[in-house]
């Protein structure tokens, strides 16, 4: 039997919607307001979930403890507070969109927990709009 543990976070960050390979026309045609050169933030809430088996000896799946030092050290202190698209090598190239977000955490978030846990995450960019990503 597996048990799914939740483990939320709140991050704040800018960022700009850009495409160097296009036009700036077709930039703010194709992202609008959200292409707006001095850029804009989002309060992001995190829900980074992990499902496994139950560990006998200790009852957990993962001690959350874990995921709240993983989501501090790997999200909080590389994203909190900084312009995505200028502070963070993660997006110098990559649009950082609420999906390349989550792509991106999610990676961080798998390469550092137990292969035998399964990883999805739920990203929030407003309290309306989300986006989840499993790894499929």
């Amino acid at each position: 039997m597996k048990v799914s543990v939740f483990r939320k976070a709140h991050f704040n960050a800018a960022h700009r919607l850009h495409n160097a390979n296009l036009s700036d026309e077709e930039n703010k045609k194709l992202f609008g307001l959200c292409n707006n050169p001095n850029y804009h933030g989002h309060n992001y809430m995190l829900e980074l979930k992990v499902k496994g088996e139950v560990d006998p000896i200790t009852g957990f799946v993962i001690d959350t403890k874990i995921l709240k030092d993983l989501i501090q050290t790997e999200v909080h202190d590389c994203f909190d507070h900084r312009n995505l698209n200028l502070d963070t090598a993660e997006f110098k190239t990559l649009n950082p969109s609420a999906e390349n977000i989550a792509i991106v955490i999610w990676n961080k978030m798998r390469a550092k927990l137990p292969q035998t846990l399964e990883v999805s995450l739920r990203l929030y960019e407003t309290e309306n709009n989300y986006v989840e990503f499993d790894g499929k």
